[in-house]
């Protein structure tokens, strides 16, 4: 969990931005989604060497396994996609402090989670036990804690994702508001 607060989640805004010019939002979402279930699936990210690239090569990827899946495909989304370019970077200062701030808002919202989501979702995900220890751990099923992984992740990325349309809102409202006060001024 803190490998990926600190080396996925703050470049979740670039990869949402580039899924943005071909994606519709609620396929953005989906994809956004697999990617976090596809990296939390790893059992070791010791051989990811930067955490960036492998963030956009698997969002990527899904989207190519979508398209690939599609009936009828725009080519100006398979350009895109193919001509993709990702730089591989060492983090900046600001990038590192960008991730602390996004692992302690991650931390927040599985503190958040339902008590047995939450329980369940940390035993897995962060502990890394199987499915079948946690289950007899807690005396559910194995069919209840994939569920409540999965509801955990879920809710965790609506949270990130309103999170960020709530902000993207205030900016826009602060940009409204400069452009009436310039008109104003104009005057």
């Amino acid at each position: 969990m803190a490998w990926v607060g600190s080396e996925i989640l703050p470049h979740e805004s670039s990869v949402r931005v580039w899924l943005r010019r071909t994606l519709n939002p609620e396929d953005l979402e989906d994809v956004i989604q697999e990617t976090y279930c596809q990296i939390a699936g790893l059992k070791d990210v010791s051989h990811i060497r930067n955490g960036r690239a492998y963030f956009f090569t698997a969002a990527r990827n899904i989207v190519l396994m979508r398209l690939r899946r599609a009936r009828i495909v725009r080519i100006e989304s398979v350009t895109e996609i193919e001509n993709l370019n990702i730089v591989g970077d060492e983090p900046s200062p600001e990038r590192i402090a960008a991730g602390r701030r996004e692992l302690e808002r991650v931390r927040r919202l599985i503190e958040g989670l339902p008590d047995r989501c939450r329980k369940i979702f940390e035993l897995r995900k962060i502990e890394g036990l199987p499915q079948k220890e946690v289950a007899q751990r807690l005396g559910v099923t194995e069919h209840i804690v994939e569920n409540d992984v999965a509801k955990g992740l879920k809710l965790i990325l609506q949270a990130i994702a309103d999170d960020e349309k709530a902000a993207e809102q205030r900016r826009i409202r602060s940009e409204r508001n400069e452009h009436g006060r310039n008109s104003t001024n104009d005057q």
